[in-house]
């Protein structure tokens, strides 16, 4: 927790409301976002974004495995998350695991909908390989390297960037298996498929603080604030996912208002994160 005066406290709201935050930001502004891949040789994609002083790694491990009963025609996505307790003093001991947890479903209700898949930003049904039998099983891995507020969009952006670093290798399914056998497989160690992000979304995280809301809040910032939603958007404009946290309850026209200017941010942020992708990958190729 941020210990601020009563006067700084009032420093960061009475900025807020005048639209010039402590940094010099407007209220619908981001910090720099820095784009690293292929930062962990051993994965089959990763990525290291910095929005501002807040630092996180995600890596994506890709396994074959065997769909679920319940949903036959579609692979499988499980996302984990860990605080370094070095990152910031309340991660120490229970701190970092309970934020980890908070962090972890949140990403799995903005990125893979709900339980039945519904809205996933991420298709699951291009990870089967034989229907009912054999799919890919995507293993997310997210590190807070150091934390300055935010941290839910960065993830967000480090895991689209790192599903984009990521390679799924091609496999041939031999042929003449009877429906009751267990196809076997050949898995290349050369030929790799491009993961298709077209519809992965944007995680916009608007904070609110009186009577108004920003992108991208400092730690300082969400320390005063009385409530935030995060809204998970795709290119097309589709909401994929919405979580909020906070204790105060919001009017429904207030959430209505926070989704279209979600919207609205998402397209910039979806543009700088896209050309960030672009030139981290011409480095690691160069």
């Amino acid at each position: 927790m941020v210990g601020l005066s009563l006067g700084e406290k009032h420093f960061i709201q009475g900025g807020i409301a005048h639209d010039l935050r402590c940094d010099g930001r407007k209220r619908l502004t981001y910090r720099p976002i820095l784009v690293e891949t292929g930062v962990i040789a051993q994965a089959n994609g990763s990525a290291r974004v910095r929005m501002g002083a807040t630092d996180v790694i995600a890596s994506i491990k890709a396994e074959l495995g065997k769909p679920s009963l319940l949903q036959p025609d579609k692979g499988k996505v499980s996302i984990y998350i860990d605080c370094s307790s070095t990152a910031e003093p309340a991660f120490e001991g229970r701190g970092g695991d309970e934020l980890a947890a908070e962090l972890s479903n949140a990403l799995q209700h903005c990125l893979l909908g709900g339980k039945s898949g519904a809205g996933a930003g991420i298709d699951l049904s291009s990870l089967i390989v034989v229907e009912g039998k054999i799919c890919w099983d995507l293993y997310i891995d997210g590190l807070v390297v150091s934390s300055d507020g935010n941290v839910l969009d960065a993830l967000g952006a480090a895991i689209k960037a790192a599903l984009c670093n990521t390679g799924i290798p091609r496999v041939q399914v031999a042929a003449g298996t009877s429906n009751d056998e267990q196809p076997e497989v050949d898995v290349s160690d050369e030929e790799f498929l491009q993961f298709d992000t077209s519809g992965v979304p944007v995680i916009v995280t608007l904070t609110k603080i009186g009577r108004h809301y920003i992108v991208d809040a400092t730690s300082e910032e969400e320390s005063q604030m009385s409530s935030a939603v995060s809204i998970s958007v795709n290119r097309q404009g589709h909401i994929c996912g919405i979580t909020k946290r906070g204790g105060v309850g919001l009017d429904p026209s207030i959430i209505l208002d926070m989704i279209s200017v979600a919207k609205h941010v998402s397209e910039q942020l979806m543009n700088k994160l896209d050309s960030e992708i672009a030139s981290a990958e011409a480095e690691e190729e160069s």
